[in-house]
C-alpha cells in the first residue's frame, strides 16, 4: 500500500492530500530515509512524521485497505 494511503487509512493524518503534501515536503521518513508518497509500506517499517514542533514515530503492525475508525490504531504502535 502507498505511504500516503496508509497514513490516511491508519488515521495518522486526516486526509490523503495532506499526507501527500507532507511526503513532498520531506516531513515523513521511513526507516530513517525521507521517502515519497508512492513508497510501498510493509509490516515492520518505522515511520517518523514531523508536523510543526511535534514528531510522531510509529511502527507498522499491519497493512489493510479499509479499516473501521475504532480499529485504525491497531495498525501501528507508537515508539
Amino acid at each position: 500500500m502507498r505511504l500516503d494511503k496508509y497514513l490516511k487509512v491508519s488515521r495518522l493524518i486526516k486526509r490523503r492530500t495532506v499526507a501527500n503534501e507532507a511526503c513532498d515536503n520531506g516531513r515523513i521518513s521511513v526507516n530513517g530515509r525521507v521517502v515519497k508518497a508512492s513508497y510501498d509500506v510493509k509490516v515492520g517499517d518505522k515511520i517518523e512524521i514531523s508536523m510543526g514542533p511535534r514528531t510522531v514515530a510509529v511502527e507498522v503492525l499491519q497493512v489493510a485497505e479499509a479499516v473501521r475508525k475504532d480499529d485504525a490504531s491497531a495498525m501501528y504502535k507508537e515508539i
